[in-house]
């Protein structure tokens, strides 16, 4: 076993020292959207059917992984905290005992896609026929992965709480290599089709659980549930899921109104959404660094080192938002032609595009305060900023833009508004201190 490492302040806050956590969860971030693109193309190839019934089922198994997103951001902050104080094996029971509620929740998903699987593709694909069949055969199947999956998220929490990025890289990229290699040859050679996908997903994210437990039991801690422990993390983790929920609702209201503009608003919506989406998986990589780093600082006591690492991770994020908003412009007039060929989509697009430029220095700074809060544990603050900000300023200025008939450039303004939103009640919660709480929580 590692001996406790505890965070030196100030000198352990070096940008290298953030790169060095930041990059590796850049790779575990992006590695599940690249095998999805690969699983595309592989089903794909088989027709129209199979290709909807992938995109029906992969929406269900989309949250189920955002579900174990909030298992490992809250995970992380707990376990930063406990190991910042020199109590590496506390900082590991917070893994034993998320890894109990990742495995209770995988469970039941598992065994609820077995049960409710159909009548959930039917919902989703718009009625019964050829695609709801098919999506619900590949979604019962699938779903047997979910506990791995969840397994995969607590673990990527505790080690990233340990600051260990190097085994969450092998863990993760291990099995998705393999099930790279698999799905190909599970749906062509070996003829199972559109559930050679599902089966290889099964395996992968098994494997992906299995190694994260693995770790877990080299550690040589208890193993055992422990109730009131895991009562503190669905706490926890209820406030960053309320948050997510806010987020989601605001995503989905933004596209509805783009398509009450016509087809070629919401095609134009949806690429700046996608852009924006992969802009902010590169950012939540800063933000991953800042909660392992945060967190061990307050562990270990040192509030000024804490503050220290949010202002510098603070500007590093504005630094990446002010590199992407160039990136974003000098692309204006060649990106959207990428994704689509139809000149009406790409002049909507020119409506979004720069308010979607405007906004990327901004960005930048909110999800990595957003690292530094959840790092501190303060995320009731957060959900309620982000509640306020969506259902108090987007929500009302989208729907504004729908009922004055603003466009796409609108919409856009809205997004805009909510990061501004966010923005200066993060800048505002920092200056007051009240985040910077040291101590292991309880």
């Amino acid at each position: 076993m590692s001996p406790p490492v505890v965070a030196a302040p100030r000198a352990a806050v070096a940008p290298r020292r953030i790169a060095a956590l930041a990059l590796p969860a850049l790779v575990v971030l992006a590695a599940e959207p690249i095998y999805v693109l690969v699983d595309t193309a592989v089903v794909g190839h088989l027709g129209r059917v199979p290709l909807a019934a992938l995109a029906v089922g992969g929406t269900v198994l989309t949250l189920v992984a955002w579900l174990g997103t909030v298992v490992a951001y809250g995970t992380t902050g707990r376990s930063a905290r406990r190991f910042g104080a020199g109590d590496r094996a506390s900082a590991v029971a917070e893994g034993v005992q998320s890894s109990w509620l990742a495995l209770g929740v995988g469970v039941l998903v598992a065994l609820g896609m077995q049960v409710g699987g159909g009548a959930l593709a039917r919902t989703l694909a718009g009625g019964p026929g050829e695609v709801a069949e098919a999506a619900a055969q590949w979604l019962r199947i699938a779903a047997l992965g979910a506990p791995g999956l969840l397994l995969a998220a607590a673990g990527n929490g505790w080690l990233r709480g340990v600051q260990d990025m190097r085994r969450p890289l092998v863990f993760v990229l291990g099995p998705n290599l393999l099930s790279a290699v698999l799905c190909p040859l599970l749906v062509y050679p070996a003829g199972l089709g559109l559930v050679g996908s599902a089966v290889a997903n099964v395996i992968a994210q098994t494997v992906c659980g299995a190694l994260f437990v693995g770790a877990l039991v080299a550690e040589r801690v208890p193993l055992r549930p422990r109730p009131r422990l895991i009562g503190q993390q669905l706490a926890l983790s209820r406030d960053l899921l309320i948050r997510g929920v806010a987020f989601q609702a605001s995503f989905l209201c933004a596209t509805a109104v783009a398509a009450r503009f016509g087809a070629a608003a919401v095609g134009a919506h949806q690429i700046a959404l996608q852009l924006w989406f992969f802009t902010a998986l590169v950012l939540d990589a800063l933000a991953v660094a800042a909660q392992a780093l945060v967190g061990a600082a307050l562990g270990a006591g040192d509030a000024d080192a804490a503050r220290d690492l949010a202002r510098r991770i603070g500007l590093l994020g504005g630094a990446c938002g002010v590199a992407f908003a160039g990136l974003i412009a000098a692309g204006a007039g060649v990106v959207p032609g990428w994704f689509s060929s139809d000149p009406q989509v790409r002049d909507q697009a020119m409506l979004a595009w720069p308010w979607f430029v405007a906004m990327q220095p901004l960005a930048g700074v909110v999800f990595a305060l957003d690292g530094v809060l959840i790092g501190a544990g303060d995320v009731r603050y957060l959900r309620n900023l982000t509640v306020v900000a969506a259902f108090g300023g987007f929500l009302p200025a989208i729907w504004l833009t729908y009922g004055l008939g603003l466009g796409l450039g609108g919409i856009w303004a809205g997004l805009t508004l909510f990061v501004v939103l966010r923005l200066v009640a993060l800048l505002l919660r920092l200056r007051s201190g009240g985040w910077a709480v040291v101590g292991v929580v309880r």
